[in-house]
């Protein structure tokens, strides 16, 4: 009871009375109240007056980005959705934090709705990251240095092809029928409206070089010519390290592996083809179709992760290309962060519940093309190759600044 008669005085004190006419609360605690209320009302003024300059600092940073390149060499003209993509790179939460139509194959529509934005605004917002990607990251799609160099020669080396840096092969990404291009152009042996991307791969399935954007009816040949690899290759300039010597005295800067939809060169090496093989050709063929393995594994994890490429992207042919490249960009930046890929992805059921491998859009060649514009060295050199390919034992060392491979006494 008394207790309960305390708390009655207290609170008709604060109500402007109390037991006898005196109030509860004393001069120093009026004042302990007086420094509560003012510190109350100083932080709340503080904390607006750092929200309107968390603002003002958001704007100018916005502005700063938003630049055109001519206002300055440090300014890059990226948006406030390409400021996000480069925080979500650098936390680690691609492809999570990319665009759900590029990863899922959604189309804008979907996608869109799913973030509450246009699908204007979702354009836009791929078009800068885009712009950004191939602008910051253009470096990651780059043919080998460094250290770098010497692992992917020495995985090469291991399968038995010394001085080798790639494989090249060619993919098919399906559009919707072009409305203001002849449309036989895009028609490619499929019988549907494709562009050609022809992709230049290591063993870690990390791509080289990428060129991308002729109709799916050129052929593979005419696509290479028309790129800057080929004129690489051409001036030299492609393989400028050290050669190899290979048996009987054949020497190589280096070379890449394709299937026998070329004519054999110096710089490309193909199988032998054919029916009722020599034992060694068929070994070289085998050992060489491992090797150019890894072209159809980077497609299945670049296309089994954005699978955008998987169906018919409804986005413009001028920029696909772009696209293209940039997500190829993403695609090495995922392998160097080590991130797994699920093989399952690879995997649909099709209309009669029948489970099946996804098409990637690679195209067997429809036969082999004619030797006659081969030369005699890049014939001798792939013979070179498949005599090396006869044994077990393969040991690359530097000698004089060029690496040299020979195969061991106990290996012959």
């Amino acid at each position: 009871m008394a207790a309960e008669r305390r708390v009655r005085v207290q609170v008709a004190a604060m109500e402007g009375g109390g037991e006898g006419g005196r109030a509860v609360l004393t001069p120093l605690e009026l004042q302990a109240v007086v420094a509560a209320v003012s510190t109350v009302v100083l932080r709340c003024q503080l904390e607006r007056a750092l929200g309107r300059l968390k603002e003002q600092l958001r704007a100018r940073r916005r502005r700063t980005l938003t630049q055109s390149p001519d206002d300055g060499p440090e300014y890059v003209a990226i948006s406030e959705a390409v400021v996000q993509m480069c925080y979500a790179l650098g936390c680690g939460v691609i492809p999570r934090a990319t665009p759900r139509w590029v990863v899922l194959g959604e189309t804008y529509e979907n996608s869109t709705c799913n973030f509450g934005i246009g699908r204007a605004s979702g354009l836009v917002v791929v078009r800068d990251v885009t712009a950004a990607l191939l602008q910051v990251y253009r470096e990651k799609i780059a043919w080998t240095a460094g250290a770098r160099k010497l692992i992917v020669l020495w995985a090469f080396a291991d399968k038995r092809f010394p001085n080798c840096h790639g494989c090249i092969e060619y993919t098919h990404i399906y559009v919707d029928k072009p409305a203001h291009a002849p449309n036989e152009n895009y028609y490619d042996r499929k019988h549907r409206f494709s562009i050609v991307a022809q992709v230049v791969v290591d063993l870690d399935l990390r791509v080289l070089d990428v060129h991308m954007g002729y109709p799916g009816s050129c052929h593979d040949i005419r696509v290479l010519r028309l790129s800057n690899l080929w004129q690489c290759a051409e001036s030299g300039s492609l393989f400028p390290g050290p050669h190899v010597t290979l048996p009987v005295g054949v020497r190589t800067n280096g070379y890449i592996l394709v299937d026998n939809g070329y004519p054999p060169s110096e710089w490309m090496v193909i199988p032998y083809g054919g029916v009722n093989q020599h034992v060694d050709k068929e070994r070289f063929d085998n050992k060489q179709k491992v090797a150019r393995g890894a072209v159809e594994k980077a497609f299945g994890r670049l296309k089994g992760m954005w699978r955008l490429f998987l169906w018919t992207p409804k986005t413009n042919l001028d920029t696909l290309p772009q696209l293209f490249t940039a997500v190829c960009i993403l695609h090495n930046i995922l392998i160097d962060a080590r991130i797994s890929f699920n093989e399952n992805l690879l995997w649909e059921v099709d209309a009669n519940d029948v489970r099946r491998r996804v098409d990637l859009g690679i195209k067997e060649p429809l036969q082999p093309l004619s030797m006659i514009t081969s030369t005699n060295e890049a014939l001798v050199m792939r013979d070179a190759l498949a005599e090396r390919t006869k044994h077990d034992v393969v040991i690359a060392t530097l000698v004089g600044g060029q690496i040299r491979c020979f195969v061991p006494p106990w290996g012959w």
